[in-house]
């Protein structure tokens, strides 16, 4: 049976874990409690041996004699029992209300005398838990009672605007339904005087209902004065997440066109425009609703447990100090705010009914399928294809190195066509595999560890991989590459022409491609396709507001260089067609191919500096511009280094020294400080941080060693090793997936410290933006 302490720890929310009772200590002073009562007992059987002497009735009196030695101590006279008293302030009103005969001063144990100093200690503790539950579940509960109140306001602004647009697209139809207070028009889209008029009571009744909730929409006819300023407003905000929406916001004077001119006849692009604006609008205020039906659950939730806590925690109490002080205390317990109060309950009734009603059409089945997201079971198919894809790797691996040993493929003087057309096009394979296959380890660590990377990266619980998907999908694609390596080299070796033989990377190359766009529902089709947005907006990236995992994924493709320089090459020999001529010095050579190199070797540094950018413009940190700087930093250094690789002079070598050990320094600074929290030299923990997730502090002075050691990697192409073609390439395939390991390696780090910022601010519901925000403005 597993332990409840255990239970809990699996079973709490991270983000709250600080304001969860502190169970474990709590065990602590039970320990305590219980050493005490056998200290005292030992002392009483020590006196009483000395007192009778030995004898063979000694263990009979040892076993009767706690009972009895508690009895006596009841009854004793001269000591008056210890009454203590719970300090339960925040459930004073609750207590008036359930049970106003009772006083919130409650005896909790009887017969126990002063002396015992661990049970008063135990019973202090037990009340500053009980008081700091109540007082966080208060907050977040007025919380989320304010967010509801203003979703209800936002939805209700949403509804009747809504209203003002399909009035107003009805009226330019010529069609008045009478239930509705619209009109019809048999011959034309004009209005007439009388349609116009009801069409302006109509909007001035939507207004006047807004008015009501205290709304005045900008510019309206309603809108009130004084003295020359417009006393407030209500605009539609949308957020200029996508380009989409950075044009869509930029036309808000348009729909303040249609509030201000209800008369004014409608149509074309404004009404287009304007339409689309009250979708956006929709669609975030649904989005919140689920984020707040969430948080209404995690609330829940955190009640539920912590009362469970109390219970068990009482019930080990009661065993070690044989009192029966649990039933009064829990008593005082279930009075209290937390357990007492149902407007948690009651909120996340009326979020359901109106979710139900307002974005689900009555279908309470859909609605149920956004508010509670089911979450994917583990599949033992998945565990067992990844254990024989795993096999057949290996399996085959190790037939292609025997092949390629026997064939001679790699000798001396016979390995330049075979290395120079073949050898970007699996390396590229195998980079992303390994780098999928971190991925895994980092899921994997990620849940054992309990850090919230689904918030963090806001995926969807129902599709988002796990650790077992990933390496699935490494898995089976290190199988079918190594399989096309070994069919590639057999007829290699049996002389098959090189045009054809050579096809076979390319036709590997297209089925992972369209895979990756294949628009079936399979083969993980949420993940491929979120895979591709996220690609998207890190290319686009000053154009989009930029996400953590958009950043997490374009740091990723900053140790993704040589992969990216392969595919160029890749890309270069089959569309230019030299697989048919097996020339593959077309893409080796020539001005456009060094320029290439520039481009590809900046692109990810520049996509992570844009990004950077973006971030300041939006939140105006100064942080975020030292953070594009690292990234300047880096782009010099690998310019400086390219150019090295082609003008091996004293003068270029300087410059590369000079400019890799600034970056290194600048991003061995970043890494330890910045992203992964470290090296705080007024930590409780030698250099560290206060907070840790993993237990042995020595992981992190791994971690950091590791991460200078593989920091450092770009030194070899300084030194320039004299070796063979085929050594050069395994050389070039070994410090690339050196920095693939690193990179995984940081993820971890990094997302540990993002998760800890998120336990300290206790952040465990996103915050989704509302559309309609109020306004003062000059008139």
């Amino acid at each position: 049976m597993v332990k409840f302490s255990k239970q809990l720890e699996a079973q709490l929310i991270p983000e709250w874990k600080d304001a969860f009772v502190n169970y474990w200590q709590l065990k602590k002073h039970v320990k305590k409690v219980k050493l005490s009562r056998i200290s005292k007992l030992s002392q009483a059987t020590t006196t009483s041996n000395h007192d009778y002497g030995l004898s063979m009735f000694d263990p009979l009196r040892s076993f009767f004699r706690p009972r009895l030695t508690l009895s006596c101590n009841a009854t004793d006279d001269d000591q008056p029992p210890q009454i203590l008293q719970v300090k339960n302030t925040l459930s004073e009103e609750a207590d008036q209300v359930e049970d106003e005969d009772e006083d919130d001063e409650t005896e909790l144990v009887d017969h126990l005398y002063s002396e015992e100093e661990e049970v008063k200690v135990f019973f202090e503790k037990l009340d500053e838990e009980l008081d700091k539950v109540n007082q966080f579940y208060s907050n977040k509960e007025s919380e989320f009672l304010e967010r509801g109140e203003m979703l209800n306001k936002q939805l209700q602004i949403l509804l009747d605007l809504q209203q003002v647009l399909d009035s107003r697209r009805r009226s330019t139809s010529g069609r008045l339904n009478s239930s509705s207070r619209s009109f019809s028009s048999s011959d034309s889209c004009v209005l007439t005087p009388h349609l116009a008029a009801t069409l302006t009571r109509q909007t001035d009744d939507v207004i006047s209902a807004l008015e009501k909730n205290g709304i005045n929409l900008v510019g309206s006819a309603k809108t009130k004065k004084a003295g020359g300023k417009q006393m407030g407003g209500m605009r539609i905000d949308i957020p200029a997440t996508t380009p989409t929406r950075t044009i869509t916001a930029v036309t808000s004077m348009l729909w303040e066109d249609l509030v201000n001119n209800p008369k004014k006849e409608a149509g074309g692009a404004a009404e287009f425009l304007n339409r689309k604006k009250l979708q956006c609008a929709e669609k975030m205020i649904r989005g919140a609703f689920v984020e707040l039906y969430r948080g209404l659950g995690l609330l829940k939730t955190y009640s539920s447990l912590n009362m469970v806590a109390f219970v068990k925690i009482l019930k080990k109490f009661d065993k070690v100090s044989h009192q029966q002080s649990s039933t009064t205390y829990l008593k005082v317990v279930k009075r209290s705010h937390f357990i007492s109060s149902d407007k948690v309950v009651r909120l996340m009734d009326e979020v359901e009914s109106s979710f139900t009603k307002h974005f689900a059409k009555d279908d309470r089945k859909k609605a149920m399928k956004f508010l509670r997201p089911r979450q994917q079971k583990d599949s033992h198919m998945v565990t067992f294809f990844v254990g024989l894809f795993t096999g057949s790797f290996v399996t085959l691996f190790a037939v292609y190195a025997i092949l390629a040993h026997i064939s001679g493929m790699f000798s001396p003087g016979t390995e330049t066509d075979y290395v120079e057309t073949v050898y970007p096009v699996f390396s590229m394979f195998a980079l992303l595999s390994l780098h999928m296959f971190m991925y895994g380890c980092n899921l994997f660590l990620w849940k054992a560890t309990r850090i919230n990377y689904n918030f963090i990266f806001e995926f969807q619980a129902a599709t988002a991989l796990k650790y077992r998907d990933a390496f699935l999908i490494c898995t089976c694609m290190m199988t079918a590459v190594v399989s096309a390596m070994v069919l590639h080299l057999i007829l290699v070796s049996n002389r098959f022409s090189p045009t054809q033989v050579d096809t076979i990377p390319g036709i590997l190359l297209l089925i992972f491609i369209g895979l990756l766009v294949c628009p079936l529902n399979m083969f993980y089709r949420p993940t491929r396709y979120y895979f591709l947005r996220v690609i998207r907006n890190i290319v686009f990236s000053p154009l989009y507001k930029v996400l953590m995992v958009d950043f997490f994924m374009a740091d990723q493709l900053t140790s993704q260089i040589p992969l990216l320089r392969h595919m160029e090459s890749t890309a270069c020999y089959f569309l230019a067609g030299n697989f048919k001529t097996h020339e593959y010095q077309t893409c080796k050579s020539g001005k456009l191919y060094r320029e290439l190199a520039y481009v590809i070797s900046f692109a990810p540094y520049y996509w992570r500096a844009m990004q950077c950018a973006r971030r300041w413009f939006d939140e105006c940190d100064v942080n975020h511009l030292a953070n594009l700087g690292k990234y300047v930093s880096a782009m010099v250094a690998a310019g400086a280094r390219l150019t090295y690789a082609r003008q091996e002079t004293h003068l270029w070598l300087v410059i590369v020294l000079v400019t890799s050990l600034i970056a290194t320094i600048y991003q061995l600074y970043w890494d330890f400080v910045k992203d992964w929290g470290l090296l705080d030299p007024k930590s409780k923990n030698l250099w560290l941080r206060d907070e840790l997730v993993l237990k042995k502090r020595g992981f992190y002075y791994v971690a950091i060693a590791l991460n200078f050691v593989l920091r450092v990697a770009w030194v070899e192409t300084v030194l320039q090793f004299k070796v063979g073609l085929f050594e050069s390439r395994l050389l070039e395939f070994c410090l690339a997936s050196l920095e693939v390991i690193r990179r995984g390696h940081w993820n971890y780090y990094r997302l540990e410290n993002e998760h800890l910022n998120n336990v300290g601010r206790f952040r465990a519901v996103k915050t989704v933006p509302l559309p309609f925000r109020e306004t003062d403005s000059d008139g």
